[in-house]
This record gives structure tokens, C-alpha cells and sequence, in this order.
């Protein structure tokens, strides 16, 4: 019995009249977050990062060489307002960890690309994310794992705007040279 079977209980015999299963799922799913996030958390001050830090670095390397998007590109990925990304700039490239470059191709646009330091530090943090992701999933063998994550891909996939609509593909740097040229 974990402490969910306690709260099950309790209102099994308070309110009889209540289905209270979902508890049993949703409830272990929140403490679980809490767990996981608590771990994330300390793993990103260990390298200086916040979550929101770390993801923007994490997607500018997955975007692959030369490391670089567009802020729209940066926003759309992460699902956030332009503010909320332009605050995470201002840190990174304040640590020395990007850099914003005018765009070649569009006078009025730039681009975000991570510095040497900025891909040298998702390097080890991208490691010891996996390391920790891999820890907090330690009580569950390969196969519990894939059926696991099946199911959750299928219970995400009922929410609105979560279902992928078409292949997925990471986003794609932009061109540092003309075409023309």
C-alpha cells in the first residue's frame, strides 16, 4: 500500500457512492510529477540552468548544426509567448550561453544560435538529464517502461492539440547562406 490507497480508502468509506478508482492513477501520476520535477530541478542547478533554461538549450542543440532557430521557431517549439522566451534569452545570453545573429537571409529578423559554451554545456547537462530520467525510472524493467509510456502517449493523445498531425521532425536550422550565392 502506498499513500494513495490511504485517500482511495478514506473516501471509499466516506463516499461509497463515488467512484473513486481515477484517484488511484491521477494522484500517483501527481506525486509522481512531484518526484520527477524535485529531481529535474536539482539536477538543472547543478550546471546553473533553470527547466525553462535547459529547454531552450536543449532545443537549439536537438535543432542540430549550426545550433541556431528563429525566436518564432525557439516560441512555437516550446509553447510559450514570445515574452516568456525572450526572458529566457536575455539569462542565456547574459551567461555567455547564446547569442542573437543577425538573420542573413531576412534584415529585420535574427537568429538565437548556442555559443561554444552554450553547446558545450548542453552537452554534459543533456547527459545528466538522461542520467536522472533513467534514475527516477529505475523500479520499472524495459518492458514496464514501453508499455508504460504507450499508455501515456495514448491518454495524451486524447487532449486537444496533442495528437501529432504529421510526421514528427525536430525543428530545422535556418540557412546561414543565401541560396543565391
Amino acid at each position: 500500500m502506498d499513500k494513495i490507497d490511504t485517500i482511495i480508502s478514506q473516501w471509499r468509506r466516506e463516499r461509497p457512492d463515488l467512484d473513486s478508482a481515477s484517484i488511484g492513477v491521477i494522484g500517483r501520476l501527481a506525486r509522481l510529477v512531484t518526484h520527477v520535477e524535485r529531481a529535474l530541478a536539482d539536477n538543472f542547478a547543478r550546471f546553473g540552468l533553470k527547466d525553462g533554461e535547459f529547454d531552450v538549450l536543449a532545443t537549439l542543440r536537438r535543432a542540430g548544426a549550426p545550433y541556431q532557430l528563429s525566436p518564432t521557431m525557439l516560441y512555437t517549439t516550446l509553447l510559450l509567448t514570445s515574452g516568456a522566451v525572450s526572458k529566457r534569452l536575455d539569462r542565456l545570453e547574459s551567461a555567455g550561453w547564446v547569442e542573437r545573429l543577425p538573420d542573413p537571409n531576412d534584415r529585420r529578423g535574427m537568429l538565437i544560435r548556442l555559443s561554444p559554451a552554450g553547446l558545450e554545456l548542453i552537452e554534459r547537462a543533456m547527459s545528466a538529464h538522461i542520467a536522472t530520467q533513467e534514475s527516477a525510472l529505475a523500479a520499472l524493467a524495459g518492458p514496464q517502461r514501453e508499455q508504460l509510456a504507450a499508455l501515456l502517449s495514448q491518454w495524451l493523445q486524447s487532449f486537444p492539440g496533442e495528437a501529432q498531425t504529421e510526421a514528427a521532425s525536430p525543428p530545422r536550422p535556418l540557412p546561414t547562406e543565401s541560396k543565391t550565392s
